[in-house]
């Protein structure tokens, strides 16, 4: 069963279906360019998925034939109602904002999944290397964009790159105006799973649902426990790590697999054990 969530406009699409929450780019009549209504709704829905017991994974794709094609430059003028500029720090302020989005979906504490159904390119590339599994048509393309305008990139795109890549490719790719294909981004790591066009949304429909019904609290933690692997020694990390390994021990998820496992039989996640 499919339940729609209201956005509050018509260029995203939000709906939960079976445990899986889903964010959908609706704007196929410009290949999903960023638009500013877009934002708002895209972050509100995965702060409310990551605390939500009822989505176990949260899925970003686009609606018709490409995934993102990045921000939609042509969209305003850039001044403001009394029309006038923003300043540099304005402007600076406003994108990184609207950053925010990579941020959430790399950190929130529950599966994220960019179904790249076609292009993604510039700051779309950013968003689906922010989650933190990518699953791709056999015809999608991730395009850097950005030095073709002359810019030199947001979203994390140059971050995120680079703990895919290695600093040498990602420099590589982001300087010379890229083009990878769908293959190529497999082979270097840029996604985890291709599968043909004809069969791509039962793909990313099953594998999230995968993720959705294991244990929420425990692979939270197990995300946790990766984003660390960033910024902590070993030494610090198994520290944590432990802790986090008691808190698990506790949940029921915990004792439904016990229960299970004694019972040989597979465990049910979600479920109350007593």
């Amino acid at each position: 069963m499919t339940t729609s969530i209201p956005s509050g406009t018509e260029t995203v699409r939000i709906e939960v279906e079976d445990r899986v929450g889903i964010i959908i780019f609706n704007r196929p009549d410009r290949r999903n360019a960023l638009h500013d209504e877009m934002y708002a709704p895209m972050m509100a829905a995965i702060e409310s998925f990551a605390t939500d017991p009822a989505v176990g994974c949260v899925v970003v794709t686009g609606e018709g034939s490409a995934f993102c094609s990045g921000g939609d430059v042509r969209e305003g003028s850039g001044r403001g109602p009394d029309g006038s500029r923003p300043t540099p720090a304005e402007r600076a302020a406003a994108l990184a904002a609207h950053g925010r989005l990579a941020v959430l979906l790399h950190e929130a504490p529950i599966v994220t999944i960019a179904a790249v159904n076609g292009p993604a390119v510039g700051a779309g590339m950013s968003i689906a290397l922010a989650c933190d599994l990518r699953i791709a048509s056999t015809t999608a393309t991730f395009i850097t964009g950005w030095a073709r305008l002359g810019f030199s990139g947001d979203f994390g795109g140059a971050w995120l790159l680079t703990n895919r890549v290695g600093p040498s490719t990602a420099l590589r790719l982001l300087a010379s105006n890229a083009t990878v294909d769908a293959s190529e981004a497999l082979r270097i790591g840029m996604v985890d799973r291709l599968e043909a066009d004809t069969e791509f949304e039962q793909a990313w429909r099953g594998w999230a649902a995968e993720f959705a019904s294991g244990p929420q609290t425990a692979i939270g933690l197990m995300k946790a426990n990766v984003l660390d692997a960033h910024r902590m020694t070993l030494r610090e990390a198994i520290d944590v790590e432990a802790e986090r390994m008691v808190v698990s021990s506790q949940t029921a998820d915990h004792r439904a697999a016990v229960r299970a496992w004694i019972e040989k039989r597979p465990p049910r996640f979600g479920q109350p054990t007593d």
